[in-house]
Parts: C-alpha cells; sequence; structure tokens
C-alpha cells in the first residue's frame, strides 16, 4: 500500500525534484502561479510538470525559500513586502535570515503526485488532517527521520529546504498564504519527508496503522467499561 491508501488521504501526497533541468516528456506548467505553493495544488490534482526561476517571481517569499534569484524589481517587492510583515508585527526582521532557503542555484522544480511523477523526489508532501499526521510523524520516529523541532513556522514553502538539508521529516502547521492558494482546510497541515526516506517510511507506517488500529480498540473497550 502506499502513503495515500495507509492513511486514507484525500489527495495524494506529492512529488517536488530541484534539478539544472527537466527530465524529457515533463511539460513546463504553462500558466504562472499566484506563489510557489499554488504549484502543490495542481500536483494534487495529478498533473505532471515543471516550473523555471521566471514562474516563481509573483511569490517573493517562495522565491527565496527556493533559492530563485530576483531581478531587481522583484526584489524590491520581497523587502516591501517582509516589511509589511514587520509592520503587523507577524514577523521580526531578526527572523529572516533563519529561514531555511535552497543556496544551489535554481534550475527547474518539478511536480507530480506521489506515486507516479516520473522523477525521484528530493521531498514528498503529505496534506492532512491531525490523526493523520500523527501516523506519519509516528513513522517518521521509527524510521529515524523524526523532525528535529516540533513545527516549522511561516512561510510553509520553507520546509522545502528545511527537509532537504537536515535529511529529515518536517512539520508545518501551513500559512495564511499557504492556505489561501492551496485551499488547505482549516482541520489540515503538511509533513514533508525526504524523498530517499519514503520506502522505508512506509513500510513503517503500516506498523503505525496496524498498531493504532488495536490499540483504538483496546482505549475504547476501557473506555466502554468504566
Amino acid at each position: 500500500m502506499n502513503l495515500q491508501e495507509l492513511l486514507s488521504l484525500t489527495l495524494p501526497p506529492i512529488a517536488i525534484a530541484f534539478r539544472p533541468t527537466a527530465l524529457p516528456g515533463v511539460p513546463h506548467v504553462g500558466a504562472v502561479g499566484p506563489a510557489g505553493c499554488s504549484y502543490w495544488k495542481l500536483a494534487a490534482e495529478g498533473k505532471v510538470f515543471y516550473t523555471e526561476a521566471a514562474d516563481h517571481y509573483n511569490c517573493p517569499i517562495g522565491a527565496y525559500t527556493h533559492g530563485v534569484d530576483l531581478p531587481a524589481e522583484k526584489a524590491t517587492q520581497l523587502e516591501g513586502l517582509v516589511k509589511i510583515m514587520v509592520g503587523l508585527e507577524y514577523l521580526k526582521m531578526e527572523e529572516v535570515p533563519d529561514i531555511p532557503r535552497r543556496t544551489a542555484p535554481f534550475g527547474v522544480a518539478m511536480y507530480g503526485p506521489f506515486p507516479g511523477a516520473p522523477f525521484d523526489p528530493d521531498v514528498v508532501l503529505v496534506r492532512g488532517r491531525a490523526k493523520q499526521v500523527m501516523l506519519v510523524v509516528e513513522a517518521t520516529r521509527m524510521a529515524g527521520i523524526g523532525p528535529n523541532v516540533s513545527v516549522r513556522p511561516r512561510p510553509t514553502c520553507a520546509m522545502l529546504p528545511e527537509t532537504m538539508q537536515q535529511d529529515r521529516a518536517t512539520i508545518s502547521f501551513g500559512c495564511i498564504g499557504n492556505r489561501v492558494y492551496t485551499g488547505l482546510g482549516d482541520d489540515e497541515l503538511y509533513v514533508a519527508i525526504p524523498g530517499d526516506k519514503v520506502s522505508e517510511l512506509v513500510s513503517k507506517l503500516a506498523t503505525v496503522v496496524m498498531a493504532n488500529r488495536e490499540l483504538d480498540k483496546f482505549h475504547r473497550g476501557r473506555q466502554a467499561a468504566g
């Protein structure tokens, strides 16, 4: 069974890979999205595609975390957006250098549903409700890739470079921009998993799901017995 089947996810996990160039047969996204995370929604709908640097210019924060070099005009927009966030007391200026970001040159980012994407992912992103994410996190700890911190604060897209750099799972509650652009439900959050660790995680997840099913019966029995 795969992640979607084991967790009974409404939407499939998505695969994301950063490469110098796209694989043959993987098409360009065609339409530029309002934010980098808007491409997550397309991938969850079953589309396979790649984006170039210019496809991320509309989201200065996302471009920053993805390691996209912005032209001067867009870089000014990033500075302005950060100042707005600071002015709203949503962000502190001293937090900015600590936001994870890719440092390798940006070539393309490829997206697709997982499984099913025709490339090896750097990150597999699971979107689910609290109980589903609970099961994944329990499995990450069994697989030795549990998160180093409890939850990745905003922006949500920073969980991609953090997962790649630490080679461990990352949890995010999402951020308001991500929720708007992806339609993330009020009861949903994310877990990002290193792509090369997914197979091991799935094997552990099968054990976790079975154990939780039996423990659910046990605890309900105790509750009924008073």
